[in-house]
Formats: structure tokens, sequence, C-alpha cells
């Protein structure tokens, strides 16, 4: 089995610091993958229940409770994945230091292309046969005929591992403008020492001593993050979907790339250990105020005018997502790094399926949605059933894959 220190964002612990300087394992990072990749499982079930059919199986809701699910998603969509993000971010300048450009490019490649490959070529297809199944029935209807080879080209898309595929993009962006720092840096060595071999050699960078985040660079970071969305938002509204490459989300972009950038700063600087006590009540403070003041907004004005396209509107829905967002990251890191930071038998066994959770959980939900398909009930009691049998189902799904033969290596 391979260590523990390489596995990406979803199933790794922190990555000990350059120079030889061993940073203990956070356990309560681990955990906060655990409710994560958990909270991604719920995310979907609510999908598929609610009125927002964005999944590979929906029953769209007949009753008021299905609104209580668009409001649950709504508030993940605001801020889980981007922690995602940033707790990848947090592990990545580690694993280059340790590597080095090459090494550290081929891990990456067989830990996030292979999950994506195995997701696009086998999970992906056996997931979409029941929109298949359905499409083929409508096409009938109208006398027409929908081969299956047609409808898995135009189909084709990464489902929820456009997270993994956006990641790796991010991984080697980070590789590459590393190699070249490091490059520019030796090569100025060498002229100064009169040593010219010296250009290819690889240069770990030493993290200087921790600096606590002040918070007007919390308040400047929110601000100008609501700003990028809010413009970013003009090209790309919240409606927009990319094919084949399957972004659900890209109206997100600046918040999953800002916050890729602000854990590798994170580990750089010392913020996670740093980050006083205080900051976690703020935070929750912060996340709680802006959702008061949204929340009557949100119901009174029209939903087309908060997707974008330059409306006032969508500076203001920018601006809550964008706090919400801050204020969960940093109320959760708080909870859970004074509070969650051990674990158990069970924690540790949930942490090491988180990934392989994440990869395989929407079969996992399609089989279940058609399996429960003929229990008619209010869309939050159908939520609350199929949520309570798949997690757990989607770990021992995990579980199993993981035993295969070398799937361990990746998963």
């Amino acid at each position: 089995m391979t260590d523990d220190r390489e596995r990406t964002a979803l199933k790794a612990g922190p990555e000990p610091a350059a120079a030889g300087a061993a940073r203990p394992r956070l356990l309560y990072i681990d955990n906060l993958r655990i409710t994560l990749t958990a909270l991604v499982v719920l995310h979907h079930t609510a999908v598929t229940y609610g009125n927002i059919p964005a999944w590979y199986y929906t029953e769209p809701a007949k009753d008021g409770s299905g609104l209580l699910l668009d409001v649950f998603v709504m508030f993940n969509q605001a801020f889980f994945m981007g922690f995602f993000f940033m707790i990848a971010g947090y592990f990545t300048p580690a694993s280059y230091d340790r590597k080095g450009a090459r090494p550290f490019f081929r891990d990456r490649l067989k830990r996030l292309g292979i999950p994506l490959l195995v997701f696009l070529l086998l999970i992906r297809p056996l997931t979409g046969l029941s929109g298949y199944a359905d499409l083929r029935a409508e096409f009938a209807e109208q006398g027409k005929s929908l081969p299956y080879w047609l409808y898995y080209v135009l189909s084709w898309d990464a489902g929820p591992l456009w997270f993994v595929e956006v990641l790796l993009v991010f991984a080697m962006l980070y590789a590459l403008i590393r190699r070249r720092g490091g490059a520019r840096r030796a090569l100025g060595s060498a002229g100064q020492a009169g040593q010219a071999g010296q250009a290819g050699r690889r240069t770990a960078q030493v993290p200087p001593a921790p600096r606590p985040l002040r918070p007007a660079a919390v308040v400047g970071f929110t601000v100008a993050l609501a700003l990028a969305t809010y413009l970013w938002r003009i090209v790309v509204p919240t409606d927009t979907y990319v094919p084949y490459l399957g972004l659900p989300t890209p109206n997100f972009m600046p918040q999953y790339a800002s916050f890729f950038v602000l854990g590798v700063l994170a580990f750089r600087r010392g913020w996670a250990q740093s980050l006083p006590r205080v900051a976690g009540g703020v935070g929750f403070a912060l996340a709680t105020v802006a959702t008061l003041a949204y929340l009557p907004f949100v119901v009174t004005v029209e939903a087309a005018t908060l997707t974008g396209h330059g409306t006032w509107q969508s500076l203001i829905t920018a601006a809550w997502e964008s706090t919400f967002a801050v204020g969960m990251v940093l109320g959760l890191t708080v909870v859970f790094r004074e509070r969650l930071n051990r674990q158990g038998p069970t924690a540790a066994f949930l942490s090491r399926h988180a990934f392989a959770v994440y990869v395989i959980h929407a079969p996992v939900l399609v089989g279940l949605g058609l399996a429960l398909r003929w229990l008619h009930a209010p869309a939050a009691a159908k939520f609350a059933l199929v949520a309570a049998l798949a997690v757990p189902l989607c770990w021992a799904v995990a579980y199993a894959v993981r035993r295969l033969p070398h799937a361990d290596r990746v998963l």
C-alpha cells in the first residue's frame, strides 16, 4: 500500500514540510475530508429528489419539501467544493518538494488521471443506463431510434469527477510554475558561484515561520472574490454547462482557483495552525449574518436575475456566496482542529476510503434511486431514507473496490 502522505486532497493526510521539518499528521483535516465527502453524497441525493434536475437519475419533487432540499443544495454549493480545492492546495507543496517536478507530474497523472479514466470508461456508462433507457423510450414514441453509441458520445462528461479533472489541471499548473521558478533560482545561484551545473538541480522551498492570518487580509480576500465572481459570471453565468468537459458549476471557478492558491499559502505560512480560536466563531457569525441578510432578498427577486449577466442582483449573490464560503471554512477549520483532531479505528477507516467513495458514489445513488422508485413519499422523507442508506453503502462499496488488486494504489 502506498504512503498516505502521497495521497490527494480527497484521500491524503498532511505531508511533511520541506527541508526535513516534519509536521505532525493533522487528523482534523482527515476528519474534514470525511465530512465533506459525506456532504457530496447528501448533495447529490438532495438533487435526486429536489427541483434541480442535474443528476443521472431524478424524481422531481411534487410537494413543498423539495424546496428545503434545494436550499440545502444552495448552501452546500456555496462552499464545500471550494473547501475541497483548498485542502488539495494545502497538500500540494510538500508533495512537490519531496518528489520534484517529473515524479510529481507522474504521481498526479496516476492518482488523478486513472480514477478519471475509470469513471469515464466504466462507471459513467453504468451510471447512465437508466437515462439512456428513458431517452430511448421517448425517441421510440416519436418513431425514432437512439443507438447507444450515439448516446454514449453525446452524453460524454466527467460527472462528479469534474473535480478530479480540474484538480489535475491545477496541479499541473502548480508544477509548471514551481519548475520555472526553481530553474530561475538555480540559474541565478549558478551564475553567482560560477557553477552552471547547479541549474538542473531540484530546489526545495523552505517554509517561513508561521505568520498569523490578519483580519484585514480575510476581508480583502472576501471582497476580491465577490467582485471576481461577479465579473466572471457576466460571461459564465450560473446556468453555463461545458459539453464534454462536464463542468457543472464553472460559474464558481474563481472560488475554486483562489481557494486552491489559499491552500498552498496556508501550508507555507502555517495559517491553519496559527488561526486563533476566536476566528472560528467569527467565521460562523459572518456566514450566519450574511445568510440572514440574503434569504429575504433571494425570495423576493426573480431567479433569472441571480445567475449573472452583470445584474446587481448577481453581485449580491456573489457577495453572499463569498462571505458564506470564507466564514464556513474559518469556522469548520477551527472547530475540527480544536475538537476533532483525533481518530479511532472507525474514523481511520472512513478516511482511507473517502476518495473511493467520491469516485463510486454516483452508481450507488442511482441504484438506490431505481430500487426505491416504487415508493411514493414526500421529497424530504425520501431524501432522508435514501441518504441513510447511501452513506454507509457508499463506504461499503468503496471498501470492496479498494480490495481489488492494486486498486488501493490510486484510490
